[in-house]
């Protein structure tokens, strides 16, 4: 439980990140990324599955990349779900998702080098 909760802190934190990176996306506030972030974790969990399998072809023609797409697609659907959450285009939400992916990519790079250190 502890591990989920400190997961979704870092996607909140990456989305008032993102927020203010990228142009085209409007955060109200923070309870808003806390909404926005709680609703595309869920959506990660149970929805981006299903897109996966369903573009399993696409993705393969791709080499991958076709997983951005659907990261944007996600991200789409978040900002339809959370009011004070908007992403006017699809480059937007893919510009959005690219920069949250870095961010919680790197917190969770640090979070483990200090957990790493804190029990050694």
């Amino acid at each position: 439980m502890k591990k989920y909760l400190i997961r979704l802190f870092f996607t909140w934190l990456a989305v008032i990140v993102a927020g203010k990176i990228v142009p085209g996306v409007e955060v109200h506030d923070f309870f808003t990324a806390l909404a926005a972030a709680t609703v595309i974790t869920l959506l990660n969990i149970f929805i981006r599955p299903i897109l996966i399998i369903f573009t399993i072809p696409f993705t393969i023609l791709t080499l991958g990349l076709f997983l951005f797409v659907v990261n944007a697609i996600i991200v789409m659907m978040g900002a339809y779900f959370v009011d004070g959450f908007k992403v006017d285009s699809f480059g937007a939400a893919l510009f959005f998702s690219l920069i949250v992916s870095i961010t919680t990519s790197l917190l969770e790079a640090v979070d483990r080098k200090y957990n790493k250190e804190d029990q050694a």
